[in-house]
């Protein structure tokens, strides 16, 4: 992962031995990677956990392969299904690397890896990472393959090798046999490399994600989770893009500021899935993220897109291709989704069909504001990206509970203002400040079932990306201010129930003498049943500097 953005002139290092580091709680003063986000909610009962690999070293980039076996002490269903991952880093010099894990073909977590620190400071780090697989139970229930895959280069160069250890917590209960009990799909299935996964690599916008299924006769619900993870000089600073014919001009990357992913059944239009712009811990400044990172940098939240309008044809016994391409990929997208199907367990076969399907195509829309000075050829001024997306897709499906309808209309407005000044001879001052927003709001309207009523989902992506590199008169690097806001916002309500999830940072840096280094992270949760998690990290320096707990949540 590398680009302008991230610096190639940072780290020289020294080997030391190998051996994974622990993961130790929060503590003022600590340089290891530190995060305010949130352990899963977990019942009171004591759980089974299935161990999947201790300490497994990743200094290569082939997969690794496990044995998973669900719990005999605990057999499903179970009440909630947790995956608890310790990932660790040893000192010296190593990319942010990306990491998943798969069982049964089916991706069960999706991120990146902290970067460590190298002499005369060095810094191993370890992180733990949680993601609640309480949906997946079904695909728990019988033994399968599992693949680890976080690849690694260790040479005279790159010296640090990377250490996990994964199990699951299995917390007995009962299935979905009322509205009170967990949801859980009735069929997981993988859109992913191989029966055992692996990501996808998109390299153009004609690129596939894709598979297709020959599904029960009786689906009632039908959802995907998709990850679309930016990677390469083109794409992992998509939001920083500009279009192809200024790439030279402003010293950016081509394909615009405009990533957006599009669901296809059967090469209809199902789905859009706007893409969160995650940054890495070698993105930007790698100084920025000691010790915290950007929000769900080391832990991605797919994003769900609902296509249960398309149960009724999805029944129709015929095979159906789901396919996922990028909008305006120009260089490389690493790519998964999971097909989850509610089925209706009263019958062996329902009919339906799609009634109304606007989802349509993207056309975002490029507006240049630049002047170039004739005597110094330095140019200035604004690139501005925008594209908003309003659509309904509803149809209907004919259960043994009755005819249920299903309508989603969503809307996404997306937004990047780019404010350039890119010089032409030296020495000089390069900017380049962003302003990105992406707002959806999405509203599912369901009649004739129990499930009858309004569910409404709104979330916001704002970021702010201020660069300033500094270059002296024979063109040598001098000096990089960066600093970086980002916010993931997220409220769901249902009738009289809601939450609230919000995960933000602030971030600042001047490379290479980090003057002025400093980070924070907030994470804020609550619900209309009176749960509440609030915690603020500070850091300065390169270290933790204060941890507040519960703020906002007396109120």
């Amino acid at each position: 992962m590398s680009s302008r953005f991230s610096l190639a002139v940072f780290l020289v290092s020294t080997a030391v031995a190998a051996q994974p580091t622990p993961v130790t709680p929060l503590s003022i003063g600590s340089a290891n990677t530190a995060t305010a986000d949130p352990t899963v909610p977990r019942p009171k009962t004591t759980p089974c956990r299935v161990r999947l690999f201790t300490d497994m070293k990743f200094a290569d980039f082939s997969p690794k392969s496990f044995a998973y076996a669900p719990p005999s002490a605990c057999p499903g269903p179970w009440q909630k299904v947790v995956l608890e991952v310790d990932y660790s880093v040893e000192a010296g010099r190593q990319f942010d690397r990306t990491a998943t894990l798969w069982i049964g073909g089916v991706n069960v977590y999706f991120g990146t890896t902290a970067e460590p620190s190298r002499p005369p400071n060095p810094v191993a780090r370890a992180w733990h990472i949680e993601r609640d697989l309480t949906e997946y139970g079904e695909l728990l229930q019988a033994p399968s393959q599992g693949r680890a895959e976080l690849g690694n280069l260790i040479n005279d160069t790159y010296t640090s090798s990377l250490w996990g250890t994964a199990q699951i917590a299995f917390y007995p209960g009962s299935k979905h046999a009322d509205d009170s009990g967990p949801a859980v799909a009735d069929l997981v299935l993988p859109l992913s490399a191989s029966a055992t996964g692996g990501t996808v690599a998109l390299f153009d916008p004609t690129a596939e994600l894709s598979a297709t299924f020959q599904l029960p006769r009786n689906v009632e619900r039908a959802y995907l989770d998709v990850v679309l993870q930016h990677q390469g000089a083109n794409d992992e600073f998509w939001y920083g893009c500009v279009p192809t014919h200024l790439k030279d001009k402003l010293q950016s990357c081509s394909g615009t500021a405009f990533r957006e992913g599009q669901l296809s059944i059967d090469g209809q239009p199902a789905g859009v899935v706007p893409i969160f712009p995650w940054i890495f811990t070698g993105g930007v400044d790698p100084y920025l993220w000691r010790p915290i990172p950007a929000p769900q940098s080391l832990n991605f939240v797919p994003y769900r897109v609902d296509v249960t309008p398309f149960a009724g044809v999805l029944s129709d016994g015929q095979p159906h291709r789901f396919a996922i391409q990028v909008t305006n990929n120009s260089q490389y997208f690493s790519t998964t989704a999971t097909v989850l199907l509610y089925l209706d367990h009263r019958s062996t076969q329902v009919t339906g069909a799609v009634t109304q399907n606007t989802i349509g195509t993207p056309s975002p829309a490029v507006n240049e504001d630049l002047k170039t000075d004739p005597a110094t050829r330095t140019v200035t001024g604004t690139v501005t990206t925008t594209s908003s997306r309003q659509f309904v897709l509803a149809g209907w499906v004919k259960t043994s509970h009755g005819r249920i309808r299903t309508e989603v209309v969503q809307t996404i407005d997306f937004s990047n203002v780019q404010q350039f000044v890119s010089p032409r001879s030296f020495p000089q001052t390069f900017v380049q400040n962003i302003r990105q927003s992406t707002a959806i709001s999405s509203t599912t309207k369901v009649q004739g079932s129990s499930r009858s009523g309004e569910s409404n989902v709104r979330m916001s992506w704002p970021m702010e990306m201020d660069v300033t590199m500094n270059y002296d008169p024979s063109g040598g690097f001098v000096s990089q201010i960066g600093k970086v806001k980002q916010a993931y916002n997220r409220v769901d309500s249902t009738g009289d129930s809601s939450s609230l999830v919000s995960n933000s940072g602030e971030w600042a840096d001047t490379y290479p003498t980090r003057q002025g280094q400093s980070g924070s992270q907030r994470f804020f949760f609550s619900d209309s049943e009176d749960h509440c998690f609030s915690r603020e990290l500070s850091a300065s320096a390169g270290v933790l500097t204060s941890i507040v707990d519960g703020k906002g949540c007396d109120n």
